[in-house]
């Protein structure tokens, strides 16, 4: 990739981070009816501290206008410290952090991607931001990694990781970059793409690297079930031996079929493709 073409992929990823923030500082000073700060950071802050197995990770899955996934982080700290400001709480940075806190969090945060569908739509349309808890960092490799700094005037003590997937990164550079014709008359008619402009667009997204998974089938657990995992537990998934697995691009199902072995590693025959969606 190109130096040019690396330096549009970040402001592309920066102005989608940077949406996040606003909506951020937009519900936090609605909650404290006071100016919160927040802004998006594309270089890692000095604070931040590694993951650890305490973090709260939660998986926000895009559709619609945008399609992809992103993952946020955040360390006990700030889940204790934002959990009390919407709860409505006092500030007890000592008080032991409770799965009612990583609730609250988690609504927390969906109102914010409320806001931030509302702030996408002029661009890319209508945009679907599901937010639900995981139970740990995502499968897929991360395209770019920002964060959120975020607190009151001057301070700014509460930080969130955010990675966002190959396919969420594509996306925002492919519509980004996408010159946008003014509406035409009412009584005439688009102008058609040439073949040659198609092929143009399609080379933009050749060499993205894009993760694939198999899935052989899920189950929802309690945070307490999760904890009291050890070796040799066993977890008992929704699917029977003898159904397809299910093979995921970013996430997303495009495929079904029979596990195999090559070589010593596994390998998947497939047997049916999934059909494309239209938005």
């Amino acid at each position: 990739m190109s130096e040019a073409a690396e330096s549009a992929r970040q402001a592309d990823a920066y102005a989608f981070v940077q949406a996040w923030a606003d909506a951020l500082s937009h519900v936090l000073g609605q909650i404290t009816s006071t100016s919160v700060l927040c802004v998006a950071l594309d270089q890692t802050p000095a604070q931040f501290p590694p993951a650890t197995e305490a973090d709260l990770w939660i998986a926000c899955t895009c559709s619609g206008g945008l399609r992809g996934e992103m993952s946020l982080r955040l360390n006990p700290a700030v889940v204790l410290g934002f959990a009390q400001v919407f709860m409505g709480e006092p500030a007890a940075p000592e008080a032991k952090l409770t799965s009612d806190h990583r609730e609250a969090v988690l609504e927390l945060f969906r109102q914010v991607a409320g806001l931030v569908a509302t702030s996408l739509k002029p661009q890319w349309g209508e945009v679907q931001l599901r937010l639900e808890m995981s139970p740990g960092a995502p499968s897929w490799p991360a395209s770019s990694i920002s964060w959120l700094q975020a607190g009151k005037e001057e301070t700014a003590d509460a930080l969130v990781e955010l990675h966002l997937s190959a396919a969420l990164a594509a996306g925002l550079r492919q519509d980004n970059r996408s010159e946008r014709a003014p509406s035409p008359a009412p009584a005439s008619s688009p102008p058609a793409s040439t073949p040659a402009q198609e092929e143009n667009k399609l080379a933009l997204l050749m060499d993205v690297e894009l993760a694939m998974t198999l899935r052989f089938g899920g189950r929802r657990m309690l945070l307490r079930e999760i904890l009291d995992l050890c070796p040799g537990g066993v977890v008992e998934l929704d699917r029977q031996v003898k159904e397809p697995v299910e093979l995921l691009l970013d996430g997303r199902l495009i495929a079904r079929g029979e596990v195999v072995v090559l070589d010593g590693n596994y390998g998947l025959r497939v047997t049916e493709v999934i059909a494309a969606k239209g938005n």
